[in-house]
């Protein structure tokens, strides 16, 4: 059996407001809280018997993980902020619906993980675009840390461009 559903500008805005609630509860600021529950949810989602749907939404946490926790990115500032508060909802004991309920207790983390990776496309692009730099540079004549230093900084440098025509373009 196949189940479909499609979320309003109501529903969206919803989960938004859920988001930036918890962005400012209790455990938003304490970054390994934020870090361990978004792993813990990802191991979690990993056993469980939840549908694919969750399943391939939930993964992409591993990405914002890594994100923040690799040290030649060094994603800092509000940058890092940005990401850390994505993250916060999976830090709240209280989500909107317990994991514990079968089927369906993590679907509401799934829609969260999708509004996120919408959120932080920017982002997401320009670390992969970073890891495929780096894997490039091992396979070729080897890693000089400057060039990857530069290619880090220039990258981040677009997505925060990027990000910013988003919001110019949002406010017309």
């Amino acid at each position: 059996m196949k189940i479909t559903f499609e979320l309003s500008d109501k529903d969206l805005k919803y989960f938004r407001q859920l988001l930036q609630k918890v962005r400012q509860g209790d455990n938003a600021g304490n970054e390994e809280v934020v870090l361990r529950e978004a792993e813990t949810l990802l191991a979690e989602v990993r056993q469980a018997d939840a549908p694919e749907f969750i399943r391939t939404r939930i993964e992409q946490l591993h990405k914002l993980i890594e994100m923040l926790r690799d040290t030649q990115w060094r994603l800092e500032g509000s940058d890092r902020k940005r990401v850390l508060n994505a993250l916060a909802y999976f830090a709240d004991p209280d989500d909107l619906i317990p994991d514990k309920v079968p089927g369906l207790g993590y679907l509401d983390d799934a829609v969260i993980v999708e509004l996120v990776v919408q959120d932080l496309r920017h982002e997401i692009e320009a670390y992969d675009a970073f890891v495929a730099f780096r894997a490039e540079r091992k396979r070729a004549a080897g890693e000089t840390p400057e060039a990857l230093e530069k290619r880090r900084s220039a990258l981040q440098t677009r997505m925060r461009r990027r990000r910013r025509g988003d919001r110019e373009r949002h406010m017309r």
